[in-house]
């Protein structure tokens, strides 16, 4: 047996205790950035540090605060936060007093909060700020078992001691504690069993309530030996922290951190990672594909703006990338040498002068890699990114499978696939082509739901992805879409909706959202959301300048433009699968309007619930209707 695998079976029941190990090895380490804006208001924000013997601290009084509210091992303290330190160092206290942490997305409404609350039998809620303890309080009397709030940011807010208090006071309070029980928190961490519920994240379903996802601490355990026994990331990298944390891929890489000791930067502001990248300088960051399809048709947007030849010179450039990631990746996987034949290298130095050098110094200058997860990523996005010198790895995983299952390795990753397993995983293939996993990050089941938990788990242990897959000959998994957003045609022909729109977003720069409809009808359609930065400066050249959005997307200009990526995207497809018809969206698709999730993943359901009058005027007059 390997010294890998040994580790893997070896591990320790809980992250709060490897959180304990690694304040033991290196406490004088850094550990965290966070950002403090300027005091002024403006200006930049002033970047902090911690030490992992300073987080510990926090985290020691923030377990110890939630021991003296009488919070027990396996009592549920709900998080609901936007990502940044506390949520962190909440989390691990929330884990070190032996409790569970229910997870709530800053953007759920106060309704589905206090179903989480209600369902999780959440005890204490650590909130935000003013308008997360709002939502607290507009449901409190559907919230019997919610004993106390405690509240991260304090403007604005009035403590009383008691049922509201705020972080620092609750650290107060475990300050007072640990003077009077030193020990507490080391005696409840190393009283954790490994089967002990630490998780607890509701799945933001496309329909219906939200299922609660159990994940014991194993689950964790395993997962941060796992990641650090691929060998991607190492005590030297720093990464940048910007994913929901309430979303299990955000929440993973909490832990594989704390396993191997690098810093972390956190920061959940969206908006402000263009402005972060190069002052944080990471070596690696995870992020979601919509990232960077955003990044991809913002540089084409720009160089468009700046002329002709410009233009012209990136558009020759990426297609140089594709090739040269193509090249490189096929050389590799058949010798071992990620070599390209003479003509090409020296064209890839010329772009690499003229344009990937730039789309570099934009990510930081440092970044070696990043880690891509939660839905697919178009390939020729992958292999533009590639090419251009910005290494994306995509993994893949689920909320039920704690996230990271499978993950590219490193050097010899292959885009437009997930990777292969993680140690420790197996994986196999449904005589229907669904994914089947099985090993120590699935979950113990769904929260108070056997029924549902029985249709996904089998007794040996094998879960049921709902996604359909293909496995190479040496172990690369290759995702071709949802098992039930897979759409038949009334001609009987199987379409994966997700691998034509992966095309189109390739094809076309000014697409934000795509949905393709054609499930028991006679030809393709599709749903278009046009990204907003990009189709507006467009706009502003030809003849709809200062027009607003809705405007724009409805003048025959545009549809004519997007007409033509249509056009180009059926050139590639079968028959059965072209776009014979689409229309472009008023508005793009967003997670307030309940379209999208957190991590961006399009709900179908109800983007053709709202939109089915466009829907039906495509089909309007066909032989079907």
């Amino acid at each position: 047996m390997s010294d890998t695998q040994t580790q893997i079976e070896n591990r320790p029941p809980s992250v709060a205790t490897l959180f304990l190990e690694r304040v033991e090895r290196t406490p004088d380490a850094e550990a965290y950035r966070y950002p403090v804006p300027a005091a002024s208001g403006s200006g930049p924000d002033d970047w902090k540090s911690l030490s992992w013997g300073q987080a510990a601290e926090r985290v020691y009084a923030i377990a110890a605060g939630l021991v003296d509210l009488g919070v027990q091992p396996e009592e549920r303290v709900a998080l609901a936060s936007s990502t940044r330190v506390e949520w962190i160092l909440g989390d691990l206290g929330v884990m070190c007093a032996g409790a569970a942490t229910t997870t709530v997305y800053p953007q759920t409404n106060a309704e589905e909060s206090a179903f989480i609350l209600s369902d999780s039998e959440s005890k204490v809620l650590i909130a935000e700020d003013a308008s997360q303890l709002a939502k607290a309080v507009e449901r409190r009397a559907d919230l019997p078992n919610l004993r106390h709030v405690v509240v991260v940011d304090a403007a604005g807010v009035e403590s009383d001691g008691d049922w509201v208090l705020t972080l620092a006071e609750l650290e107060a309070r475990g300050r007072a504690y640990l003077e009077k029980h030193p020990e507490a928190v080391k005696e409840r961490v190393s009283a954790i069993t490994s089967t002990q519920l630490a998780t607890l994240i509701y799945t933001s379903g496309t329909t219906g309530r939200p299922k609660g996802v159990r994940l014991p601490h194993d689950n964790w355990s395993y997962m941060a030996k796992a990641i650090a026994a691929t060998g991607l990331v190492t005590r030297d990298d720093v990464q940048y922290l910007w994913l929901p944390l309430a979303h299990v891929f955000g929440k993973v890489l909490t832990s594989g951190q704390i396993e191997v000791g690098h810093v972390t930067a956190v920061d959940g502001r969206v908006d402000k990672i263009i402005e972060n990248l190069p002052v944080v300088q990471p070596t690696y960051m995870a992020a979601v594909p919509r990232i960077f399809e955003k990044v991809y048709n913002g540089v084409a947007a720009k160089a468009r703006a700046a002329g002709g030849a410009k233009y012209k010179i990136f558009q020759w450039a990426a297609e140089v990338a594709r090739e040269y990631a193509k090249t490189t990746q096929d050389n590799f996987r058949r010798t071992g040498t990620a070599s390209a034949p003479f003509g090409l290298g020296i064209k890839h130095k010329v772009a690499d002068a003229l344009v990937y050098g730039k789309i570099r110094e934009a990510f930081g200058g440092n970044l070696r890699a990043c880690i891509s997860g939660s839905a697919a990523l178009a390939p020729e996005i992958g292999y533009f990114f590639s090419g251009a010198g910005i290494h994306i790895l995509e993994g893949y995983g689920l909320t039920e499978t704690s996230a990271a299952s499978f993950v590219n390795p490193g050097e010899a990753y292959r885009t437009g696939t997930v990777g292969k397993p993680l140690p420790g995983t197996e994986v196999r293939i449904a005589d229907d082509g669904e994914i089947l996993m099985r090993g120590p990050g699935i979950m113990e089941g769904y929260h108070g739901l056997p029924e549902k938990t029985a249709e996904v788990l089998e007794s040996d242990g094998w879960f049921h992805t709902g996604d359909i897959g293909e496995l190479s000959a040496d172990g690369y998994l290759r995702i071709t879409d949802r098992k039930k957003d897979l759409i038949k045609t009334s001609g009987g022909k199987y379409i994966a909706p997700a691998e034509v729109e992966g095309q189109f977003k390739a094809v076309c720069p000014f697409v934000s959202n795509i949905l393709v409809h054609g499930a028991d009808r006679n030809f393709c359609t599709a749903l278009i959301a046009l990204d907003e930065p990009s189709i507006l400066g467009w706009a502003a050249e030809h003849d709809l300048a200062g027009k607003p959005y809705a405007e724009v997307v409805a003048a025959p200009q545009t549809e004519k433009l997007i007409q033509g990526y249509v056009d180009r995207l059926n050139e590639g497809l079968q028959r059965w699968q072209t776009i014979k018809k689409f229309r472009l969206l008023p508005r793009d698709l967003d997670i307030e309007h309940g379209e999208l999730t957190p991590s961006l993943k399009l709900k179908r359901p109800v983007v053709e619930r709202e939109y089915k009058h466009l829907i039906d005027e495509m089909y309007a007059g066909s032989r079907e209707a």
